[in-house]
């Protein structure tokens, strides 16, 4: 029991603890390189309910948050015009850490270490609920996909591609 209390002590659980936000705890086995579609598969949901948390940048390095089903990919072209920027891309692995605070294959978009905006792919907000990171390797929080626009200000963007 004292490792689970542990695994779910972190600053992306604080923080919809803060809020008053009620969420379901899913640990597993971390693998690296595995992402959403191995977490998903090890804890058998489908993987179009498992987000992944993607720190990018704009086009003068400007950090920002993309949420996006665990088994698709981002249109950066696509998100850069929804979002009036000339181009997004991924962040470099160190860089993602350092804007998050997490490290990548952990991020979670609640308590970042940086504010920074959040867009969440618009068919994320019609589930009845996601699982996502919850701020370290191999736990993800269950939750009601409305906190991400309520409590992280995230705006809907149409950017999926399929997997």
């Amino acid at each position: 029991m004292a490792k689970k209390d542990h695994v779910s002590a972190t600053a992306a659980t604080e923080f919809p603890k803060a809020n008053h936000v009620s969420f379901t705890e899913h640990v597993y086995e971390y693998l690296e390189h595995g992402g959403a579609l191995h977490s998903a598969e090890v804890l058998g949901f489908d993987p179009f309910e498992v987000v992944k948390t993607l720190i990018m940048q704009d086009q003068d390095a400007k950090p920002l948050v993309v949420l996006m089903h665990g088994n698709r990919k981002v249109s950066t072209k696509n998100l850069a015009r929804q979002i009036g920027a000339k181009s997004v891309a991924p962040c470099k692995p160190e860089v993602a850490n350092r804007h998050s605070g997490y490290l990548v294959g952990g991020t979670s978009p609640f308590g970042t270490r940086k504010d920074m905006p959040v867009f969440v792919e618009s068919s994320i907000l019609s589930l009845p609920s996601i699982l996502i990171n919850g701020g370290r390797r191999g736990f993800l929080v269950g939750l009601d996909p409305q906190v991400c626009v309520t409590l992280l200000g995230g705006k809907p963007v149409q950017c999926a591609l399929a997997d």
